[in-house]
């Protein structure tokens, strides 16, 4: 049984941009059954061309603040999952340019924003690992044993720059610069799929480790953004309603820090991938001689 607090008093009520999308395929079984939803998103489908029941057709970049205002109104928490993927672009790495992600920016802020005027109490983001990719190499030589969210974002690529803006945007809000408090969490989402031990046959020990320590399951996922949503206080050490969680499971090869998140709002993840696919990193990494929690050896 996933460890999910137990359901609050009265049903909140939530706002999820993006509900068409992978993440969002993973948080709605629980989120239908424990809020009173809202599900918004620029299409009816999900990428396999199938109805998401319940989506409102929304564009959070272009359509009029009179359009969607409304949206945000009686809103408890927004989960905010909404990307804008430029076409024929991948999320990350060469080929992108500052305006192909710019839109994220501002429809972070927007978010942010309407939720203010809306007296909205919380927006929970789906920010990512990518915000602090940079120091990855460095993890791998092992000059670096763990990164954390109180380490400096720095990433070397738009996307994971787009990332640190949100952040960045969620902290000023969440400090009250605008009049009042908005409570902000970021969740960096590390690798929320199945490690298929295929895609690895051949290739270095490194690619395998790095996603058996960034792996975050469905249950765990869905485990973080409830207890994000329904932690009454998430207060940081000088009184901000802001917090950044690292989005993995109890992972053996972890190499972010989710100690926060256990502290804060006693996330109490059940997997680990050192378990889950135990066979196939005895084939691959054990019994080859590769040593270390990362690294090529």
């Amino acid at each position: 049984m996933a460890r999910l607090p137990s359901s609050p008093a009265r049903r909140m009520r939530v706002l999820l941009t993006g509900a068409t999308g992978y993440i969002a395929s993973q948080l709605l079984p629980v989120f239908r059954d424990r809020y009173e939803l809202s599900l918004v998103d620029v299409r009816a489908s999900n990428a396999q061309g199938e109805p998401v029941e319940g989506v409102k057709m929304a564009n959070l970049v272009d359509d009029p603040d009179a359009s969607i205002g409304p949206l945000f109104e009686g809103v408890d928490t927004v989960v905010h999952l909404g990307y804008y993927h430029p076409p024929q672009l991948g999320v990350t790495g060469a080929g992108k340019s500052y305006l192909d992600e710019r839109p994220n920016v501002d429809m972070a802020e927007r978010v942010y924003r309407q939720a203010l005027d809306a007296n909205v109490g919380r927006v929970v983001v789906a920010s990512s690992n990518h915000a602090a990719d940079w120091y990855e190499p460095f993890l791998h030589s092992r000059e670096l044993e763990v990164i954390g969210p109180a380490d400096l974002p720095r990433s070397d690529n738009y996307y994971g720059w787009a990332k640190i803006a949100y952040e960045a945007l969620g902290f000023t809000y969440a400090c009250g610069a605008f009049g009042r408090k908005l409570g902000v969490v970021q969740v960096r989402i590390g690798a929320p799929r199945e490690i298929d031990a295929r895609d690895f046959e051949g290739k270095s020990a490194a690619a395998y480790k790095r996603d058996l320590g960034a792996y975050v399951s469905p249950r765990d996922l869905q485990q973080l953004f409830v207890r994000s949503i329904e932690t009454e206080d998430i207060q940081d050490e000088w009184h901000v309603p802001f917090q950044i969680f690292y989005g993995i499971s109890n992972n053996t090869r972890a190499f972010w820090s989710i100690a926060n998140a256990r502290r804060v709002i006693g996330y109490e993840p059940e997997d680990d991938s050192e378990v889950r696919y135990a066979a196939d990193v005895q084939r691959l990494l054990i019994s080859r001689g590769e040593t270390g929690r990362l690294g090529p050896l």
